[in-house]
């Protein structure tokens, strides 16, 4: 019988700063071994290699992969001390990502039934392993990245796998039932799954979510940069005042803020 062969998978690599020469090679090879045992058809795969110039960042070593299985994006991004050690992580977190995906998707599961997992543990390697944040003053911060979307309408376990197909701390979506608009995220002390949804009602309760009942703060852009700055927050869910609508403001890794705001 002939064996049809698997056409071979084109990794686009990208390297930025002083990357070492052998590290795009053996990144390449490290995402190989893991593109390869997939039965999904890949599509594509992007792996960014960074090495920040900061001596003093305690890792400054940055590696990121993106693939497209089959239409779907699954990401993975770690930080480390050198970039062997960078390469070694994304690919561990790569193939944790894979295996949380399918445990979403296993139809053998209820869509509303949360996958087995250490989720707690998963958070304290999210922490590990994520970019420093650059250190600035409160008066050098500010806004310098604004992202508008379309916000999708989605059921909160399809936002949860979202998020977790492309290693987010967070996602903000328009949840289906109410039609509000609604953030999934994983507490930072527990690693547990939270939800949190704008407007004046309780959100539903959620099975394998702890749902947030505390009522999501009005403000402008300017009042919730304030906000972060006195809470220290990784991000800060709000409702724009102007606008009504849930926006995002979170801490970027230059030190400055990025804000993510739905197209009306």
């Amino acid at each position: 019988m002939i064996r049809l062969q698997t056409p071979p998978v084109d990794i686009r690599l990208e390297t930025r700063g002083e990357v070492s020469l052998g590290a795009p090679d053996y990144a390449r090879a490290k995402v190989l071994a893991v593109v390869e045992r997939l039965d999904e058809p890949v599509l594509a795969v992007r792996v960014k290699l960074s090495q920040e110039a900061n001596h003093a960042i305690l890792k400054p070593a940055l590696a990121q992969v993106v693939i497209d299985l089959n239409g779907c994006p699954v990401r993975a991004h770690v930080a480390a001390a050198t970039m062997r050690e960078a390469v070694d992580l994304v690919q561990e977190r790569l193939v944790a990502r894979l295996a949380r995906i399918r445990q979403h998707t296993d139809p053998r599961r209820h869509h509303a039934i949360p996958p087995a997992g250490p989720g707690a543990r998963d958070g304290a390697e999210r922490r590990g392993h994520r970019p420093h944040h650059r250190v600035r003053t409160q008066e050098d911060r500010q806004i310098v990245r604004h992202k508008t979307y379309s916000l999708s309408r989605q059921a909160v376990w399809a936002a949860v796998l979202e998020m977790e197909a492309m290693d987010y701390d967070f996602h903000l979506f328009t949840e289906a039932g109410a039609g509000r608009d609604s953030v999934v995220y994983r507490d930072e002390v527990t690693g547990d799954l939270r939800l949190a949804c704008a407007g004046p009602a309780e959100p539903e309760p959620e099975r394998g979510l702890t749902v947030s009942t505390a009522r999501v703060p009005e403000l402008t852009p300017a009042e919730a940069v304030a906000r972060i700055d006195l809470t220290g927050l990784p991000f800060l869910f709000f409702t724009d005042v102007a606008t009504g609508r849930g926006n995002v403001l979170y801490h970027r890794h230059d030190g400055h803020f990025g804000l993510i705001t739905p197209a009306r």
